[in-house]
């Protein structure tokens, strides 16, 4: 029924959307003609890494994360984004971000692969209900709303980004925001206040669930929901929210061992609940998520795939000191998670803790420096190695230009 209801809104609104650009193009059509480049924008960043300083065991890694820790690692693109995006009509906004730094495979880097390709359907003027089509973000969880060029910790955290790898997905989101804290998330964003960006204080909708750029491989949508609300309390403002997701996800062939046991259709139960709570740096900021489920998991006592629980989260610290126009943000997050990713090799089991402590230093807005040291332990299992348990250390530099 939320599918049926989704879709139904969906298709109400946009033949609303149809007459009403009808009239807004006759009534254009009096006045001054508008090139079609004057209603696009372009930009994006870079983020250039090295992961290698004082480093202590070269057998640490993340394949999620970032693929240039650990031995033969060396200077990295992490990301090399550009973003198109415009109105095309009172109703209708366009969003079109491809990464050129995505890796084909082990040996194949920067590649060029479609992030975000979404259409923005909005059912009124002010635009505080809209339907958003294509390939975009999934709304759960905060740190994975977050751009990028945004957070302060290098990558997301193992226990939410695991639900989403990549954080998007093919489907229909449906978005209400008042236009009061529309206005309010674009300012966050504004004044480098590590805001998530506009996905509205309600969000629910249907997608694939087989991660970004992946074919779907079974009958099955998932089903999102997400409510958050952002209020200020004095000087400070504080944005509490609640998400959740349910769905089947099926494994791909080509992420199994020879070997290993699954179940006959490959699928697997995917579901997960999540609380979260920022408080913005002004100046003193925090950022706390925690999410349980289950999903897909080796399971190294039976050499199989189940579906298996999992539970984790993090809290990130962090102050905001604005000097003569530069701006310095110490920070640090300590994380725990204990379950599957579920799109790597075998739907591998990991227990991770790990500390990550920098700084970020911003001597004008084109420009970011982090530095951050991490103190890791990441014990993983799949079918070819099993109790896989690396601890370390190291410090890593990231340079990030904006344009």
């Amino acid at each position: 029924m939320t599918k049926l209801f989704t879709a139904l809104l969906f298709f109400i609104s946009l033949s609303n959307v149809i007459f009403a650009q009808k009239a807004d193009s006759t009534a254009s059509s009096k006045e001054k003609k508008v090139n079609w480049y004057d209603k696009i924008s372009l930009r994006g960043y870079t983020q250039v890494r090295y992961n290698r300083l004082l480093e202590t065991n070269p057998d640490l890694r993340c394949e999620s994360c970032d693929r240039s820790w650990g031995d033969n690692g060396g200077f990295f693109i992490r990301r090399l984004r550009l973003i198109f995006s415009g109105d095309i009509g009172e109703h209708l906004y366009f969003y079109i971000q491809p990464d050129f730094a995505s890796s084909a495979s082990s040996t194949g880097l920067h590649f060029g692969q479609i992030r975000d390709a979404y259409f923005d359907v909005s059912i009124d003027k002010k635009k505080e209900f809209r339907f958003r089509v294509g390939q975009s973000k999934v709304p759960y969880g905060f740190e994975n709303m977050q751009s990028s060029q945004n957070r302060l910790p290098l990558d997301r955290s193992d226990a939410l980004n695991s639900a989403v790898p990549n954080e998007r997905d093919l489907g229909v989101n449906f978005y209400y925001a008042p236009a009061k804290v529309r206005e309010l998330y674009r300012d966050l964003i504004s004044k480098g206040l590590k805001g998530s960006g506009d996905y509205g204080v309600v969000g629910f909708g249907i997608y694939n669930g087989q991660v970004a750029n992946k074919p779907e491989l079974n009958n099955n949508l998932h089903v999102v929901g997400r409510v958050t609300y952002p209020f200020q309390m004095g000087s400070q403002i504080i944005e509490p929210g609640i998400q959740g997701y349910t769905g089947k996800y099926t494994l791909a062939k080509d992420q199994l061992s020879s070997g290993v046991k699954v179940n006959k259709d490959l699928t697997y139960a995917d579901q997960r609940v999540a609380a979260s709570l920022c408080l913005y740096p002004k100046p003193f900021g925090v950022l706390a998520e925690y999410n349980i489920g289950r999903s897909p998991q080796f399971n190294p006592e039976t050499d199989s795939i189940e579906t298996k629980s999992l539970t984790g989260g993090f809290v990130t610290f962090c102050y905001k000191w604005d000097i003569n126009k530069q701006t310095i943000l110490p920070f640090a997050r300590i994380q725990y998670y204990d379950g599957a990713k579920k799109a790597e090799l075998d739907a591998r089991a990991h227990v991770v803790t790990e500390l990550e402590a920098g700084i970020e230093y911003q001597p004008f807005k084109y420009m970011e420096i982090v530095a951050a040291y991490v103190i890791s332990n990441r014990n993983t299992s799949d079918f070819v190695k099993q109790n896989n348990e690396q601890q370390g250390r190291l410090l890593r530099i990231q340079a990030q230009f904006n344009f």
